[in-house]
């Protein structure tokens, strides 16, 4: 079968060198933080273009300490989509504030400007909430449209953190997604565009007193050891995973260039079908964390597939606003119609950095002959 992602394929295409990586981690006998986490911090900031990078035990806390170190916690709102993994609004509650959901752009999947603005407008006129920051999330890999949300945020002096844990790499306007924003959150998990073996996560900033914050607070809020100056936590990256990820990066660039190439093929061959297929603005360069098509037949074609080795995948199928955990977010947020329509549409075909241009015409022709069968 081919899968959606496949975390085993990158894996064993660096494994003489992640072996390696874990063998030297090993030999150095420290298993907390550390002179990898140390390495991998310096380096992932480099590649990012900023002056500071935090790893931390994972996406969530990503967010969640993020939050913490621009002093958002509770009695405060943060805004942000309900099509999006549940991570993101978790971190909100484990913050202490209130989500509140936006509706989103049907061409990108990403925060819709136009829907936050709305929001704004009816929560200053008829809502108790003190909203304090705006999470966009770059879904798919495509970034959201960074120039409008952060002339909006300026307006209403919103703080902008974005959540990165599917655009590593992506660019909007030739500069990275993640260096846009205060902070930027990314998540390490296995199947991201660069995982690892396990959870991780990082923060990005440029900003030198958030940085410091940073580290104190993924560390039980410790500036000296086992004396807290202020209440932190324990998210530590794990220096294993560490070393993994500095294999990793020095591939990411490579990795991303394969799935726009399995993005081109997927392009050209399903073109003529009844779908609607990802559309890039102009001013966005996308690394394709997955490659998402709409269809009106969507359940009926994705047994079609799976019944021929096709693994495919739904992200996601149910917004965050309609999970029994989360149904009271719809009660204040304004207007969902664009995320629960495409929430009933969308598909997302085999797409990872290993995945061949035949694999991918193969999808393609599957595809293909799925529609067919339908009509």
């Amino acid at each position: 079968m081919l899968l959606q992602t496949n975390p085993k394929a990158g894996y064993l295409a660096q494994k003489a060198d992640i072996d390696q990586a874990i063998h030297r981690v090993l030999e150095s006998g420290w298993y907390i933080l550390g002179e990898e986490v140390t390495a991998f911090e310096k380096e992932f900031a480099q590649y990012m273009g900023v002056k500071y990078a935090v790893g931390v035990a994972s996406g969530t806390d990503a967010l969640l300490l993020a939050l913490k170190a621009c002093g958002i916690g509770v009695g405060d709102a943060v805004l942000t989509v309900s099509h999006t993994a549940v991570a993101t609004v978790t971190a909100i509650e484990l913050a202490g504030s209130t989500p509140i959901l936006v509706d989103i752009n049907p061409v990108t999947f990403t925060l819709d400007p136009n829907a936050l603005e709305d929001t704004l407008i009816q929560l200053n006129r008829h809502s108790h909430f003190k909203v304090k920051a705006i999470i966009p999330v770059h879904l798919y890999g495509h970034s959201a449209d960074m120039t409008s949300i952060l002339e909006i945020a300026h307006r209403y002096e919103l703080e902008v953190i974005e959540d990165c844990a599917q655009s590593h790499g992506a660019m909007f306007n030739h500069q990275k997604t993640g260096t846009w924003g205060k902070l930027g959150a990314f998540s390490f998990y296995p199947t991201k565009n660069l995982g690892a073996l396990g959870d991780g996560g990082a923060i990005i900033t440029n900003n030198s007193q958030l940085a410091e914050k940073l580290l104190i607070l993924r560390q039980y809020g410790w500036k000296e050891r086992f004396i807290s100056d202020i209440s932190g936590m324990n998210s530590r990256l794990d220096p294993m995973q560490a070393a993994i990820l500095r294999v990793k990066l020095s591939v990411l660039d490579q990795d991303n260039n394969q799935r726009k190439l399995v993005a081109k093929v997927y392009d050209e061959n399903l073109k003529n079908l009844p779908l609607i297929l990802p559309q890039t603005k102009a001013n966005v360069d996308p690394v394709y964390h997955q490659y998402v098509i709409r269809s009106n037949s969507r359940d009926a074609l994705q047994k079609n597939l799976n019944a021929k080795g096709i693994g495919t995948a739904i992200h996601y199928p149910v917004p965050v606003h309609q999970q029994p955990a989360y149904q009271k977010l719809a009660t204040f947020s304004n207007g969902l119609e664009i995320t629960e329509k495409i929430s009933r549409e969308i598909l997302s075909l085999p797409m990872y950095g290993q995945l061949t241009e035949e694999e991918a015409k193969t999808v393609s022709q599957a595809v293909i002959a799925g529609i067919k069968s339908l009509n």
